[in-house]
C-alpha cells in the first residue's frame, strides 16, 4: 500500500502518522521506513533478560512493583545492579514509598539514581493531587531522568512532559480498560509533544498481545516496553514455520539425489 502525503502527515488507510523530519527524533517515516523507534523489555527476571538481550533488539528495560513481586525472595538492590550490568540503556525503577512525604520520595529517587547516574530512570506515578509533577520537576532540575507513569489520558501526558519528564508511560490496555482509546491518546500526545518542541519520549506499556506492539508504534510511540511473554511471540508466524519446513525438506531431497 502506497503512502500518501496530506497536511504534513503520511496516511495509510485509517492510520495517520506524523511526519517527524523537523526534529529528527522518535518515530520517523521516510520513504516507507520507520526510524529511531525503540523496544524495551518489561521484566526483572535475569533469565528472560539474558535471552532477549542476545537478540540485539532492546535498548532499555522497565520495572515496577508487580514485576519485582514475581521475583520474590531476591535482593532488590542486587537485582537492579545485575540488570544494570546486563542492559546498556535506560532502566526504569519505580518509587515505592508513595505514602510518605515528597522529601522522602526525593531521597528515594536520589538513592536509586546514584546506582547508575546515566542509566537509572526514576518512575514517578501521576498522583491525582499533582505532587508527582512536583517530584518530576524537582528531579529534572537535578538532572535526574524521570519516567512519569500510570498515564491514561492525554491531559496527564502533556502535564508530565511540561513538568520536565524524560519519558511518559502510557498504559495501552489500561486505557482500554477505562473505556478510552489508547491509539487516540498516543497520537494526541505525540502531536502535542512534537508541536511543543518538547524532548519527552513516549513509552507505551501494558501490552497484552503482539498486535498491541505495532499499533503503539504506528500510532506514534517512541518506545514500546514489552513483557517477555509477548516478546517471544513476536518472531513467530505459522507461515514462516511452514516455509522453513518446506525448504528443509527440499534440501533433504536434494542431498539424497
Amino acid at each position: 500500500m502506497d503512502w500518501v502525503v496530506s497536511n504534513n502527515k503520511y496516511l495509510v488507510g485509517k492510520i495517520s502518522i506524523l511526519d517527524f523530519t523537523n526534529d529528527g527524533v522518535g518515530l520517523k517515516r521516510k520513504n516507507g521506513c520507520i526510524r529511531n523507534m525503540e523496544i524495551y523489555l518489561d521484566t526483572a527476571n535475569m533469565e528472560e533478560i539474558r535471552e532477549i538481550v542476545s537478540w540485539g533488539v532492546i535498548t532499555g528495560l522497565t520495572t515496577n512493583q508487580k514485576i519485582f513481586l514475581k521475583e520474590k525472595g531476591t535482593d532488590f538492590k542486587k537485582r537492579v545492579f545485575e540488570i544494570l550490568n546486563l542492559v546498556d540503556g535506560p532502566v526504569s525503577i519505580e518509587l515505592t514509598k508513595t505514602k510518605l512525604s515528597n522529601d522522602e520520595l526525593l531521597n528515594e529517587a536520589r538513592e536509586y539514581s546514584s546506582w547508575h547516574e546515566r542509566n537509572v530512570v526514576i518512575k514517578i506515578p501521576m498522583f491525582h493531587d499533582g505532587r508527582g509533577l512536583e517530584l518530576v520537576n524537582k528531579l529534572c532540575k537535578e538532572n535526574i531522568s524521570t519516567n512519569a507513569t500510570c498515564l491514561i489520558s492525554t491531559n496527564q501526558v502533556i502535564l508530565a512532559a511540561l513538568s520536565g519528564a524524560t519519558y511518559v508511560s502510557i498504559f495501552f490496555n489500561r486505557v482500554k480498560d477505562s473505556g478510552g482509546d489508547p491509539i487516540t491518546v498516543i497520537k494526541e500526545s505525540r502531536m502535542l509533544i512534537d508541536e511543543g518542541n518538547l524532548k519527552t519520549k513516549i513509552i507505551v506499556g501494558s501490552l497484552r498481545r503482539p498486535s498491541d506492539v505495532i499499533e503503539a508504534l504506528t500510532s506514534g510511540a517512541h518506545i514500546v516496553t514489552v513483557p517477555y511473554s509477548i516478546m517471544v511471540k513476536l518472531p513467530w508466524h505459522w507461515k514462516t514455520e511452514e516455509t522453513i519446513k518446506e525448504f528443509d525438506q527440499a534440501w533433504l531431497e536434494y542431498t539424497k539425489s
